[in-house]
């Protein structure tokens, strides 16, 4: 007897799951205890996850350029490791002077440079920036780390189930064909739920206002998620890399983390002023 379309089919839906899995048992407590320890060896993992993306950034829009991830690289380090060394201002410029150079290079050897060939260092940096000025905050940095991540995480599992068990109308197709508006429903209830409980768990107050700060970078990390399809899809790769089994490269696994960083950034910032960002995104 010929197997069922559904005996076919459901199978596939599933069969990055057990590698991502692994992949993310590995890697969640290596990222939570240098997130504890915080200092130098938060900066040095935030440092190697730029360099990696700068690594597949350049080789998705600038053809590999030794000279372009040099500069990229450069860009993210100086943004992982030197704030809180160097005054913010001076750091400030140094990296506009890097993203300068960048851009200049690129208009040397390609004449007619593209929205991506431009945005590589902006990306990066201020990624690196969020997370390290939100880790800095001495009396919240742990906590609001923490929460970040487990909002992403939590957005980004419920998406990943209820796209794949309901599927339902695709969100965007032309950026990303395997996303749907289930999905986009299912990362809201996850990052609001886990937003709640985290602060519930830590006695945090302002249950209500996390209930919607979590929704909210439920949707901008979904939007940073469309963001890097929209990269791969300008490129025409379905991964960064192969670095992550299950997940691809570090530009598809942070891609959603990396727009809620900054957006968590920004809002504490605005709020209680970007020395302690961190107190800003807490205390309700």
């Amino acid at each position: 007897m010929r197997d069922s379309p559904l005996l076919t089919v459901e199978p596939s839906k599933w069969r990055d799951l057990y590698v991502r899995v692994a992949s993310a048992v590995v890697l969640i407590p290596v990222v939570l205890a240098l997130t504890w320890a915080g200092s130098i060896w938060f900066g040095l993992l935030v440092a190697s996850m730029g360099v990696l993306m700068a690594f597949e950034w350049t080789k998705l829009v600038h053809d590999s350029a030794p000279v372009q991830f040099a500069l990229h690289a450069a860009a993210a380090l100086a943004a992982a490791l030197l704030p809180g060394v160097i005054d913010m201002s001076l750091l400030i410029g140094l990296i506009v002077i890097v993203w300068a150079a960048s851009v200049l290079y690129r208009l040397w050897t390609h004449p007619r440079p593209s929205f991506w060939t431009i945005v590589g260092i902006p990306y990066i940096t201020l990624s690196a920036l969020s997370v390290v000025l939100l880790r800095n905050d001495a009396q919240f940095g742990l906590l609001a780390v923490y929460w970040l991540l487990f909002v992403v995480w939590g957005a980004d599992t419920l998406a990943y189930f209820a796209g794949r068990t309901i599927g339902g109308p695709k969100l965007l197709p032309a950026i990303s064909p395997r996303k749907t508006w289930v999905g986009l429903a299912g990362a809201i209830v996850g990052g609001l739920i886990c937003s709640v409980l985290f602060a519930w768990a830590v006695g945090l107050e302002g249950l209500a206002w996390f209930a919607l700060v979590g929704g909210l970078m439920a949707v901008v990390e979904q939007a940073g998620d469309y963001f890097e399809s929209a990269l791969k899809r300008s490129t025409g790769v379905k991964d960064s890399s192969a670095l992550i089994p299950g997940h691809g490269g570090m530009l598809d696994r942070v891609d959603g983390l990396v727009a809620a960083a900054i957006f968590a950034a920004l809002v504490g910032g605005v709020r209680s002023g970007f020395s302690s960002p961190a107190a800003g995104i807490l205390t309700w």
